[in-house]
């Protein structure tokens, strides 16, 4: 089996996660894909094959090196996201993309005008949806690449390598991921997701993020002998709203600059909710979000009389103050992805990853491109191209740890 064919019956799972159950793994269909990879990672000669109660799978393809070299990992998660339909997903490959319109379905159309990503393809051949659901590279794509190369690294002996974990976790979509990871039973010296986008990058770096929720409990009066007694809940959620700066938010915000994103907003004069995320890379200006968030709950209470309550939670922290002291881990994937034919793009991410979590954990897991583009939606699409070279990159991961950590 290629990856191509790998990767196609890979999608043809729905694993879409759902933030509603409270279980885990959240949905039963993800267990149905957990059950059929299992299988198949013993059918590769995959050892210590073995699927958790949780649904978390684990893998080694052991050493063929008389060098003695850390053992690593490597991760992907099942899930795919509660954003958009992954139930019968229909894959087309559009051969050779000539950087034209690619109509999906009747009036659902990925132009490059729109996406202009697609134009770094041209002449590549496209794995894309039908318009009717998510494709699912996010991120069974970097499944694929993984087992794929599990499966190149024994067809070629040739090639010497320490031990190797393989991981596949639920829920990363609705950030439970690494929660139930088991980094003990995992035993690496460090890992790499491979869960990111575009070929040639290497994330080490993410958002330090908290959630915000403020209750707003105000005083219904009849509005008709109001003064100096109403205290009207939803007008006061916006005047809070409006106290943050305006721009900064995801809308007027990239690269390293942080935001305060205003996520729901309910309520009538009686009582009213706000949920936020607060995102930064610097943790400095991250405590001083949280600070300036407390700052405005402060000042509606002295303006209004203590009618506002503020629940702020950290969700992650940014993955570099982890790998930054072991760069070896960069120096490493850097090389793999420049043997593979790419120039190796060092990226922050506007967001968090497994690799986040599973660094606090004690594993260091920067993340490694899988291909796709456009995730969580009908427009969402893979080169084949990308699928093998993060394949190759794998394979030079595990070659170039050998080389280079190995002890005789």
């Amino acid at each position: 089996m290629n990856i191509v064919e790998r990767f196609l019956n890979y999608v043809s799972f729905d694993t879409q996660s759902s933030e509603e159950t409270g279980t885990t793994p959240s949905t039963e269909k993800q267990r149905v894909f957990a059950k059929y990879l299992k299988e198949e990672l013993i059918r590769e000669g995959l050892q210590d094959v073995e699927l958790d109660e949780l649904g978390y799978l684990y893998a080694t393809l052991p050493s063929n090196t008389e060098k003695q070299v850390p053992t690593i990992g490597f991760i992907a998660h099942m899930d795919t996201s509660p954003d958009a339909s992954g139930k019968n997903v229909k894959p087309r490959i559009v051969p050779q993309y000539d950087g034209a319109d690619i109509v999906l379905s009747e009036g659902i159309v990925t132009s490059p005008s729109k996406f202009p990503e697609l134009l770094a393809h041209k002449g590549e051949d496209l794995i894309v949806t039908d318009g009717t659901t998510l494709l699912g590279a996010d991120d069974k794509a970097g499944i694929a690449e993984i087992v794929q190369a599990m499966v190149y690294l024994q067809q070629h002996p040739e090639i010497k390598h320490g031990t190797i974990r393989v991981g596949f976790n639920p829920d990363e979509e609705i950030g439970m991921g690494a929660h139930h990871f088991d980094v003990e039973k995992f035993g690496c010296d460090f890992a790499y997701t491979m869960d990111g986008s575009e070929v040639g990058e290497i994330e080490f770096e993410n958002f330090n993020a908290a959630s915000a929720k403020i209750t707003i409990n105000g005083c219904s009066v009849h509005p008709g002998y109001a003064k100096d007694k109403m205290v009207n809940a939803a007008r006061i959620a916006t005047e809070l709203v409006s106290m943050l700066p305006a721009d900064e938010t995801p809308e007027t915000t990239d690269e390293y600059q942080g935001f305060f994103h205003l996520t729901s907003i309910s309520g009538s004069v009686e009582n009213a909710q706000l949920s936020f995320i607060i995102r930064d890379h610097d943790r400095e200006y991250f405590e001083s979000r949280k600070t300036e968030m407390q700052d405005v709950v402060d000042s509606i209470n002295e303006k209004y009389g203590n009618i506002a309550t503020l629940e702020l939670k950290d969700q992650y922290y940014n993955m570099r103050e982890m790998v930054e002291p072991k760069m070896h881990i960069i120096d490493i994937a850097k090389q793999a992805i420049a043997e593979a034919g790419m120039t190796p793009k060092i990226k922050a991410i506007r967001g968090g990853t497994d690799g986040a979590q599973l660094s606090f954990k004690g594993l260091p897991c920067p993340n490694i491109f899988a291909g796709g583009l456009n995730f969580h939606g009908p427009h969402e699409f893979c080169p084949v191209q990308s699928l093998e070279k993060a394949m190759m990159t794998v394979v030079n991961i595990c070659k170039a740890t050998e080389q280079m950590l190995g002890q005789e």
